[in-house]
């Protein structure tokens, strides 16, 4: 949306003569950011205080999409808009750097390419990418002699016309003959299901709009799916019948509660419908049989706080009743695995220990096969696979050796199997997907992904350290660098963090960041409390009360990584993303000085206006992560920490921020307001940059290549504020 008249990003861009007056005619004119109205506006809560002088940025949903634009939409367009021109004009000097990092990111990645076929209810599925495309061709063939392989869904032709699109999910119906599928052409998050005869290509008339993204059927004319409500919150699941009008659908279940989110999904043992709702501290789950598609959901224990679970039904087989595994931390916080006959769901009493809690160790999932569990488990930080066959007992681990990686279990969609699809990456090892026998305990690596261009993992060196953290605790970090990289303190060091909602930041590869690696920068990730890399009391320790923890974690490791001289002190840079970016904010509020430039994308930044406005999208659900402001406690631990109230006088570093316009997460006028405030306060020189993406929202650019671009940007500004641009 181009509505800004060029003249006004003129002005902007270069201020008037007598405001850039330089003494040579012929020196160029130096970039004058975009001067943000000051509109002050009054917001009170437990007697204090706040003046917001750029609340005015706010849009409303209505606003934002309408087809005729008020004027103070126009208002808020034109200044994201001059605000992107001046990030371009900073950044002007590493135009060319940008295309040539783009060029050199493309490179890497094959871009006609196969996935590994997974099979599933008797065809063969995988997806394609073909030379110049965005997005992929997904296919499938029948599990029989002769059988060719048909594309059935096509996500480039899907996304023709569009600035962005992103396939939510596909489900195939039990009879092979139909698939649901959904999309997103703005970035809300707010999905259209449709239906396609697979025997024909075409698309059936039913259209339902306004959902999650997700769907299972019941049978092959019942289909169950979630529906968002105007904070886009999951809040009701739908019955539709195929071939009935949508608008009569009928409602089999409804979350009344704000903090709870509901989905629907059809269980791997192909015997029930499940919905599942949960806040961030609660679950709840509900089953219907897929041969009842008309009867009533029932509940499998009734939802109490603070318990957290999910369930896994097994069908009856070899003479054996069916019964469901319970992954709870009932009287575990680190969770463990339980077992309970089908009637038996809502006494706990009747549940009995299949996996026992244990102090060190995180259960982080569990699948179930007709004669093995694959238990997926996280040990001081690292993620680990144990086999335990049922019949006998027997147990083994798969395993690692890098000193810093993630394993995790694959598309296993069938239950009665003896093979195991998993995945495997680290700093250094491109992803990587194995089938293992779980029976004879060996491996076969099925595809790896491949890097094109002189890549050699053996070129390339990862570490795993633990840093004292100011009370004591022992925080790891990992780090990737190039072989040949001085340890000296001589080098340019990335640290990037999250550390909430219990995610845990695991150690990838990233063709992308080679570019980084190879012009002498170390990449670190700082595994700070928040997450749940050390175990839920990691995660405990990093929320709510404790959430300042998050902060001092992630500027002790920054401290840590220089005075052991992994960093040179001048070129140290941080970088994190959505509540990331919260981290971002606030770390550069608390110390400023330390850092030499910093990246925050789609930050969380404005944490209490927004937590005391239900309205906005999401918010009620994050009450159990950062507390309910509206509780004096809760509004007083966030107003410590919140970046934008605690913008303060000081000599900030170099700023990258990054929006989309269409963010159903974190709302572009946050970072919005951040920059312009920051700019309001800073007394150095260093540049405070906003970039919007106009056409998406808190993913980024849509398209395998199209966000390579944007990536290209952020590794552009890095490198130029490293010195490395010459």
């Amino acid at each position: 949306m181009k509505i800004i008249p060029s003249v006004l990003v003129l002005a902007a861009l270069w201020g008037t003569a007598c405001n850039n007056a330089d003494p040579s005619m012929n020196a160029p004119l130096r970039p004058t950011p975009p001067q943000a109205a000051k509109k002050p506006f009054t917001l009170t809560a437990h007697g204090h205080v706040r003046t917001d002088e750029y609340h005015w940025m706010r849009l409303t949903e209505e606003q934002r999409n309408a087809k005729e634009p008020d004027a103070h939409t126009r208002e808020v367009i034109a200044h994201l808009e001059a605000e992107n021109a001046y990030s371009d004009a900073v950044l002007a000097p590493v135009k060319q750097l940008r295309a040539d990092l783009y060029k050199e990111m493309k490179a890497r990645i094959k871009e006609t390419d196969l996935s590994v076929p997974y099979r599933e209810n008797g065809y063969w599925y995988h997806y394609r990418f073909e030379e110049g495309k965005e997005y992929a061709v997904h296919v499938r063939r029948k599990d029989a002699a002769g059988a060719v392989e048909e594309d059935f869904l096509n996500e480039n032709a899907l996304a023709e016309g569009f600035t962005y699109f992103d396939l939510g999910d596909f489900e195939v119906s039990p009879n092979n003959r139909l698939v649901a599928y959904s999309v997103d052409r703005v970035g809300r998050r707010q999905y259209e299901i449709r239906f396609r005869d697979l025997s024909t290509g075409t698309d059936l008339p039913d259209v339902i709009t306004n959902t999650g993204g997700g769907c299972a059927f019941a049978d092959d004319r019942t289909v169950f799916y979630p529906r968002k409500d105007k904070t886009l919150r999951s809040y009701r699941i739908y019955r539709h019948v195929l071939g009935t009008d949508p608008a009569t659908d009928v409602v089999v279940y409804e979350e009344k509660d704000p903090a709870f989110s509901c989905d629907v999904y059809r269980s791997r043992s192909e015997r029930f419908v499940m919905i599942t709702t949960e806040s961030t501290m609660s679950s709840e789950h509900l089953f219907l049989p897929v041969d009842q598609p008309m009867g009533g959901f029932e509940v499998f224990l009734p939802r109490e706080e603070e318990h957290e679970h999910s369930v896994m039904h097994v069908p009856a087989h070899g003479g054996k009743p069916g019964h469901w595994y319970i992954l709870t931390n009932w009287q575990a916080q680190n969770f463990r695995l339980m077992q309970c006959a089908e009637g038996a769901t809502r006494d706990k009493a009747r549940w009995t220990e299949v996996v026992p809690h244990r102090a060190e160790v995180l259960l982080e999932d569990v699948d179930t096969f007709k004669d093995h569990l694959v238990i997926s488990e996280r040990r001081e930080g690292l993620t680990h696979l144990r086999i335990r066959r049922l019949s006998d007992g027997r147990e083994h681990e798969i395993r690692f050796n890098d000193p810093a990686y993630v394993a995790y279990s694959g598309t296993n969609p069938e239950w009665d199997t003896d093979k195991l699809r998993y995945g495997y990456t680290s700093l250094t090892t491109p992803s990587s997907v194995y089938e293992h026998d779980l029976n004879a305990a060996t491996d076969v690596l099925l595809k790896q992904q491949e890097v094109l261009g002189t890549f050699n993992a053996a070129d390339y060196a990862s570490e795993r350290i633990w840093v004292p953290a100011r009370d004591g605790a022992q925080v790891p970090v990992s780090l990737v660098y190039r072989k040949g990289t001085k340890h000296d303190g001589s080098a340019p060091l990335l640290l990037y963090g999250y550390g909430s909602y219990g995610h845990s930041i695991d150690p990838t590869f990233s063709s992308g960041r080679l570019s980084l690696l190879d012009r002498g920068f170390v990449f670190a990730i700082a595994h700070i409390r928040g997450g749940e890399e050390l175990g839920r009391a990691w995660y405990e320790n990093g929320r709510m009360e404790h959430k300042m923890n998050t902060f001092t974690d992630f500027i002790d490791c920054a401290d840590h990584l220089v005075k052991e001289r992994y960093a040179d002190p001048a070129r140290l840079f941080c970088m994190g993303g959505s509540a990331g970016g919260l981290l971002v904010g606030a770390v550069v509020n608390m110390r400023p000085e330390l850092w030499k430039a910093a990246v925050a994308e789609v930050p969380f930044v404005d944490v209490v206006t927004t937590m005391l406005d239900d309205s906005i999208p999401l918010t009620t659900g994050e009450f159990d992560e950062w507390g309910d402001p509206k509780e004096k406690a809760a509004y007083d631990r966030m107003l410590a920490y919140s970046p934008y109230d605690n913008v303060k006088d000081a000599r900030y570093p170099a700023l990258l921020v990054t929006t989309g316009f269409h963010d159903s997460q974190v709302q572009y006028w946050e970072p919005a307001k951040w920059v312009a405030r920051l700019r309001d306060h800073q007394q150095g020189d260093a540049p405070i940059l906003l970039h919007t993406n106009m056409e998406a929202g808190h993913g980024g650019a849509s398209g395998r290549f199209e966000r390579l671009k944007e990536v290209a940007l952020i590794y552009a500004f890095l490198m130029e504020q490293a010195g490395l641009v010459k």
